[in-house]
């Protein structure tokens, strides 16, 4: 692991682009460091290896840390010049990080054109969300919504309305599907 971790960390911090990853990325990673914690608990503090595995873990972390700096300050400033992250270039868990982030993004964006055109501001954000009802198909923590609301934490079976943004991911992810409403 500490040889794909060690790519995956060079890549990142050697390209401007956002480089791919595993989707399972980061449970892969926290696997990994949970493996070296036992077994750095089960050796002798003053032995070579207990050194050396000591190290790998400082190593590891520092990585870790430079990945998701690197990978955060790329897709703010994709964000930021207007542009779009694919979903794919993303792990599971960054697309629920980011799932709320282009919104913002883009009403950081409309904010600047209207001041730059002499428009008036407008102090309250704007929150027409489209929402769409979710049935939870696994118990599901809580979220934060693109309009920057928490949702849940949710139970298998539990149904919910949610901003449409944090719904297909979730339904992509295999967690909910979506409650088709006949005419009331």
């Amino acid at each position: 692991m500490y040889k794909s971790l060690y790519e995956a960390w060079e890549r990142e911090v050697k390209n401007s682009e956002l480089q791919r990853l595993p989707s399972d990325f980061y449970v892969m990673v926290a696997d990994y460091m949970r493996r070296l914690r036992e077994e750095s608990r089960m050796l002798d503090k003053k032995t070579v290896k207990a050194s050396l595995l000591r190290r790998e873990l400082v190593n590891v972390k520092r990585m870790v840390n430079e990945i998701v700096s690197a990978r955060y300050r790329k897709v703010i400033k994709v964000l930021a010049e207007g542009g779009k992250i694919s979903q794919d270039m993303l792990t599971a868990e960054e697309a629920k990080i980011y799932g709320g982030a282009a919104p913002f993004a883009d009403a950081i964006q409309n904010f600047v054109k209207n001041v730059l055109r002499g428009l008036l501001p407008k102090a309250e954000a704007e929150t027409a969300h489209k929402r769409v009802v979710l049935r939870f198909l696994i118990d599901v923590p809580a979220i934060i919504g693109a309009d920057m609301k928490t949702y849940g934490p949710f139970k298998a079976e539990d149904v919910a309305s949610l901003p449409i943004e944090n719904a297909n991911i979730l339904v992509k992810q295999g967690l909910a599907e979506k409650v088709e409403l006949g005419g009331l």
